[in-house]
Order: structure tokens, then C-alpha cells, then sequence
């Protein structure tokens, strides 16, 4: 097992974020994807509550929920930052990450949704 192991899912913007958060810090870490629709063990013992990704493992230890991650990357890993110093720097940052959320999440979930009622 791998030091750091990320569950997560290419179609999922909450694995990206996790992975881009890795990326900019220098992580190493072991990514397994996961097929929602046929769950692994693993995920389903990591995640019992919500069986959903991403699932952030560090030292054996499973995190949940994609900022949760993110913030616990942030404090572990300290360099780079990932939010500005500066408070205006770091309301630009939320607002862009809410904007990508709130307008490619929904594209995407309505591919989605597009391609399984077919």
C-alpha cells in the first residue's frame, strides 16, 4: 500500500480537485479508479456512510467528503499554499472553484444523465 491512495473516479470533478491539490503539492500517490455502479471493497469500507468518491488515504487513514480532503492536504503538505495569503486573492480563488462547480458540474451530471437514459 502506497504512503497516499486516492479512490477516485475520472468523471468525477471532486477526484480532480483532489488529484490538481496532490499535483500542485508534490504528493506522490497511488490512484485506483472506481466504477460507481460496481463498487470495490475497499471504497465501501473506507466510505460505509455515503459509498462515494473521493476517498483520500494517508498513512491507512481514509478521508472524506473533497474539500475536507483538500483543507487536510493543505495543513499536511504545506508548500505551496494552495489559497493566497491575501484575502482578496483567496475570494477570487472561491469564487472561480464555485463558478467551476456550480456551471461544469452541472454540464457534466447532464451528459451523464443524457447517457444512461439512452
Amino acid at each position: 500500500m502506497a504512503d497516499v491512495e486516492l479512490y477516485g473516479m475520472s468523471a468525477s470533478t471532486f477526484s480532480h480537485r483532489i488529484e490538481i491539490a496532490l499535483k500542485i503539492k508534490g504528493v506522490a500517490y497511488e490512484y485506483v479508479e472506481e466504477d460507481l455502479q460496481n463498487k470495490s471493497q475497499n471504497l465501501l469500507q473506507y466510505n460505509p456512510i455515503y459509498e462515494k468518491v473521493p476517498v483520500l488515504i494517508h498513512e491507512g487513514k481514509p478521508l472524506l467528503e473533497s474539500l475536507i480532503i483538500l483543507k487536510y492536504i493543505d495543513e499536511t503538505w504545506k508548500d505551496p499554499p494552495l489559497l493566497s495569503n491575501d484575502p482578496y486573492n483567496r475570494s477570487r480563488v472561491r469564487f472561480w472553484a464555485n463558478f467551476i462547480n456550480q456551471t461544469v458540474c452541472v454540464i457534466c451530471i447532464s451528459c451523464h444523465i443524457g447517457t444512461t437514459n439512452q
